[in-house]
């Protein structure tokens, strides 16, 4: 844990802010801004940062360590947001260099022992400073500053490694220009309205990216299974095999951080800050997880195959469920046990429509108010709000919503926030909301996603912490995760969803008994999932050990 500085490092940190009505909002920057408010922010950072070393009254500590990160959110974050977000390639790689220095300045505030001196003489009084400043002892140590010389040195150079490793990993995903060319026949069983606008080549082969917003569709749908075998292998192999070489590096170099602490490995780094504590608490959980699923996932294997060969006209002796027919058969077998069709809910929830219902449903909830205002974006797509309290007026936040795939875009659904709250400072927040959605219209997975993402941002919008390192999500990750998944709650259950048809009147309802159906159909296949979160899991620790 090395608190607010390598946070800021991640695809989506914390932007630099205009101002506006006295709303901040956040600084579209080209390359050329880039460059320059990385030189600036860097001047500015070291400045402070010997000016913080130099706090000696330790009932100042806190408050000078506020500004200093007050100080990074403003100056680096815009950088990071673009790199994630910008449709122009030369700003997105424009933020990396100034993302590297970031790197190394984090290394180099919590290698400082002038500045970990200041830390552990801080006076502590309310229960926000003892968190802080234990969460900060902590950083501090995991960063080196109590190694030896060299062997802190090292580390310093492992850090600034693993930044331009992930760096890399992350371009190649986001710049994966791969399409994958199908004949008309290769997409059959797939709906007209997905194929709408496709691109196709001048033999009239339909060309697709495999993206958020087209692999699950197609997968759940396409009739050949020839073609969704390509599809997975395109869509699981993005990034090529420099990603996994990358990797091999990455492995390598946590191992030898590791090290450098007298520990046998990476996950043993890792999790001495966590919950769980040590690589065998993990394994062990996890062995009780895979002994839960198991049956159930053998049953629910059964069950597709049995359905695959019906539709093939086999034996289910000679027939091999692969992979890349576990989503077509899912669909399958919901529409035929639960006649519930994913891309037929499309027009129950329009995209617009469903954003306006989420903002409906926090307005209900929470007593506020979301206003559409005009700002500058990084691209056209994006849309931004205002949010203030229902009763008083008095301005809260601002949220900005960027919906759509495009090239370039950082793949899957995420909130950010991208300016947190700190009522020493009198900062109010900004959230980012990410996603890459279907145009059109949301499935219930979709619907799901959406409502589980801004609950992030709420979590941002609400904040009322004293310290901005402490703000909004930067709670325990054990914990951070809950207050989405409570939120996902409104998109299953009658009362709340009645509340649709006040933003879309036209849109068909879902009725009662149509939900009980949904909902069941949302249940069939969690052995599978959870089997395959297992799956994952485990290739982490394995990674990690």
């Amino acid at each position: 844990m090395r608190s607010l500085l390598l946070a800021i490092v991640a695809a989506a940190a914390q932007p630099a802010f205009a101002q506006q009505a006295a709303h901040p909002l956040i600084a579209v920057l080209d390359a050329p801004a880039i460059e320059k408010s990385c030189a600036e922010g860097l001047a500015r950072a070291r400045e402070m940062l010997a000016r913080t070393e130099a706090t000696a009254d330790p009932a100042a500590f806190f408050a000078a360590w506020n500004r200093y990160q007050v100080l990074l959110d403003d100056a680096f974050g815009a950088i990071g947001l673009m790199g994630s977000l910008h449709p122009d390639k030369a700003a997105r790689d424009a933020a990396e260099p100034c993302l590297q220095k970031v790197t190394a300045l984090s290394t180099e505030t919590f290698q400082s022992e002038k500045l970990y001196a200041r830390v552990k003489a801080a006076r502590a009084t309310l229960p926000r400073e003892v968190k802080l400043k234990k969460s900060l002892i902590e950083g501090f140590e995991d960063s080196g500053v109590a190694l030896p010389r060299d062997k802190r040195a090292r580390a310093r150079e492992i850090f600034a490694r693993l930044e331009e490793l992930r760096q890399s990993f992350v371009r190649n995903l986001r710049d994966d220009t791969t399409m994958v060319r199908f004949t008309p026949g290769e997409v059959e069983g797939v709906t007209e309205a997905f194929l709408k606008g496709r691109k196709r080549d001048a033999e009239g082969n339909y060309l697709l990216k495999p993206d958020d917003a087209t692999f699950t569709p197609f997968m759940s749908n396409a009739r050949s299974e020839e073609a969704r075998k390509r599809f997975f292998i395109a869509r699981f192999t993005t990034g090529g095999e420099a990603n996994v070489a990358l990797m091999d590096e990455m492995f390598r170099l946590r191992k030898e951080l590791a090290g450098l602490y007298g520990l046998p490995s990476y996950a043993h780094y890792a999790l001495r800050r966590k919950m769980a504590g040590t690589p065998e608490a993990v394994n062990k959980f996890l062995a009780e997880v895979h002994r839960s699923v198991e049956q159930a996932e053998a049953r629910e294997i059964g069950e597709l195959a049995a359905a695959k060969a019906k539709e093939a006209g086999s034996s289910i002796a000679e027939t091999r469920l692969q992979r890349w027919d576990v989503p077509y058969y899912q669909e399958r077998v919901r529409q035929e046990r639960f006649n519930v069709d994913q891309e037929k809910l499309r027009k129950y929830f329009p995209t617009g429509k469903a954003v306006e219902y989420a903002l409906l449903v926090s307005e209900t909830l929470y007593s506020v108010k979301f206003s559409e205002g005009k700002a500058p974006t990084w691209h056209p797509d994006v849309r931004y709000f205002e949010v203030a309290d229902a009763k008083t007026g008095a301005f809260i936040a601002s949220i900005y919503l960027d919906l759509y795939p495009r090239d370039g875009k950082q793949s899957g659904a995420w909130a950010s926030g991208v300016r947190r709250a700190s009522a020493a400072a009198g900062r109010t927040p900004i959230s980012v909301l990410s996603t890459n959605f279907n145009r059109e219209g949301l499935t219930q997975g979709e619907m799901r996603t959406l409502l589980h993402e801004f609950g992030h941002v709420l979590h941002g919008v609400f904040s009322r912490a004293q310290y901005l390192s402490q703000a909004g999500t930067s709670v325990k990750r054990d914990f951070v995760e809950a207050p989405s998944q409570m939120f996902e709650a409104w998109m299953r259950r009658d009362q709340p969803l009645a509340l649709f048809k006040r933003v879309c009147a036209e849109c068909p309802q879902l009725t009662p008994e149509e939900l009980v159906k949904l909902e069941a159909a949302r249940r069939f296949g969690q052995a599978l999932r959870y089997a395959g979160q297992w799956m994952l899991a485990s290739f982490d620790m394995a990674l990690s050990t």
